[in-house]
């Protein structure tokens, strides 16, 4: 039986607490992703709001995976689908407030939101977020930054949920943030942050703005179906002067293609599969070993069942 037939023969939802936000078998998540690749959900589920997600979570049984998604601006979903649970974050996890100087987000809140909000209450420090795609969950998760400053730059205190729909306040140092990663347990779900800012002028802030998206539309290729910056920077270099050198820019793999502007860029160039872009990465990766001697590590992060080996999440 292939994963897919398995997962299509589930029972989970019979399983599943009642809830007040909406449960859905079988949910195409192609469609929501940036790369538009990727098998259905098991079950998603929308929680109507924090303390749906929460007695969710508490009630669940113990042995159903849970994966969480905002606008998988920087995730790659194989084509066999995920098992389980994907909750995604929508309407009640979305507000952005002023708070003395500093801005309350939830986490599926995007970061260009925040970095708007954030000129409408005169609050400089977080213009930089207008760079980055996705919702402040996610930045969270992996310490997302752009154009000189990262979350750990601005952030006051993160709240997360555990497994068992307990709420956890986390400080700066709590949250153990690296170059593109925190500390966070991966099962622990991003509720919202406080982060600070400081009195600016909206049009300095502004200008600011516009600079950074001029920057990158410059530079990226922000008009194709991309998965954002593919691989991490190592050390003492820049992930895509190393694939550069290493004659990738351009390279395909049957609909997968590196992109030609920016070669950590991988692109759906219309037919491509989950499968074909990850052998991309791979191939990718292979090259600039050989030619460097430097190993690429994927920022990307990639979810779920491949369809022609049935394996499971890395």
């Amino acid at each position: 039986m292939t994963a897919m037939a398995a997962m299509q023969e589930s029972t989970l939802i019979s399983r599943l607490p009642p809830v007040r936000g909406r449960l859905t078998e079988q949910a195409p998540l192609s469609g929501i992703t940036w790369f538009r690749v990727g098998g259905p959900a098991e079950v998603m589920f929308r929680p109507a709001d924090r303390e749906d997600l929460l007695a969710f979570l508490a009630a669940k049984p113990t042995d159903v995976p849970v994966t969480v998604l905002g606008v998988a601006s920087n995730v790659l979903i194989r084509d066999g689908g995920l098992p389980g649970v994907v909750i995604r974050l929508g309407r009640g996890f979305t507000d952005i407030e002023a708070a003395e100087g500093d801005v309350l987000c939830g986490a599926a809140a995007l970061d260009i939101n925040v970095a708007t909000s954030a000129k409408l209450f005169g609050i400089a420090g977080l213009e930089f977020l207008s760079g980055v795609p996705g919702t402040i969950g996610g930045a969270l998760r992996m310490n997302a930054g752009a154009y000189g400053k990262e979350i750990k730059d601005v952030l006051v205190w993160a709240e997360a949920a555990d497994p068992s729909g307990n709420v956890h306040r986390m400080s700066l140092e709590d949250m153990g943030f690296q170059y593109r990663r925190s500390a966070l347990p991966g099962d622990w779900i991003c509720l919202g942050a406080r982060l600070q800012g400081e009195p600016g002028d909206a049009a300095l802030i502004e200008a600011r703005m516009h600079e950074i998206q001029r920057q990158r539309a410059d530079s990226q290729p922000l008009k194709t179906r991309t998965g954002g910056s593919t691989f991490k920077n190592p050390e003492g270099h820049k992930a895509w002067e190393l694939i550069d050198a290493a004659g990738c820019r351009g390279l395909t793999v049957g609909g997968a293609m590196v992109s030609e502007k920016h070669c950590n860029f991988l692109i759906n160039t219309g037919n491509a599969t989950a499968a074909e872009l990850e052998a991309l990465g791979e191939e990718v990766r292979r090259r600039v070993k050989d030619n460097s001697g430097v190993q690429l590590d994927w920022e990307i992060r990639r979810l779920g069942v491949a369809l022609e080996t049935g394996g499971a999440d890395e």
